[in-house]
Formats: structure tokens, C-alpha cells, sequence
């Protein structure tokens, strides 16, 4: 148990920041999945859209320290991947 005033402090931060960060990552996980789901369908324009939100909130979550650039940057590249992959079985 911390004992000094700015370690009791420290403590609380700590606490509020684990919060936030673990609602960014749950966000972005939860938005992969409906992307995912997405994929399982036919409609090539909704997945399309959730790839776009999915983008968006992964460049909006990297920008804080949940999540590195990079681990940002490689998720959306497979998920691409995957659509692309989704868009040319689907347009033939």
C-alpha cells in the first residue's frame, strides 16, 4: 500500500488510465468483430463501411498510448487484406 501522498496519487492516475485504456481496446475489438461479421455476409458496400469506421477508430485509439502506431498500422493492413479478398469473390 503506497504510504506517500504522490504515490496515493500516483495510484488513482494509474487507475483512471488503465479504465480508459481498457475501453479503447474493448471499442476497437468490438469493431473488428462487426467487421469480421461484416465479411461473413454479401454486401460488399457495408463491409466496405465498417472497414472505413474500423480504420477510424484504430488510427483514433493509436493515437493515445492504448495502442502502438505499428500494431494500429499491421491490424489494419490484415483486415484489408481480408477485404480485399471478400471484395473479389464477391464481384465475380
Amino acid at each position: 500500500m503506497a504510504h506517500s501522498l504522490s504515490a496515493k496519487k500516483r495510484v488513482r492516475q494509474n487507475a483512471k488510465k488503465q479504465a480508459a485504456n481498457r475501453a479503447r481496446t474493448s471499442m476497437v475489438k468490438t469493431q473488428v468483430k462487426k467487421f469480421l461479421e461484416t465479411l461473413s455476409g454479401s454486401d460488399v458496400e457495408k463491409a466496405k463501411e465498417q472497414y472505413r469506421l474500423t480504420v477510424k477508430k484504430l488510427d483514433k485509439v493509436s493515437a493515445t498510448s492504448a495502442m502502438h502506431k505499428k500494431t494500429a498500422a499491421r491490424t489494419k493492413s490484415r483486415l484489408a487484406k481480408k477485404l480485399n479478398s471478400f471484395v473479389k469473390a464477391n464481384t465475380k
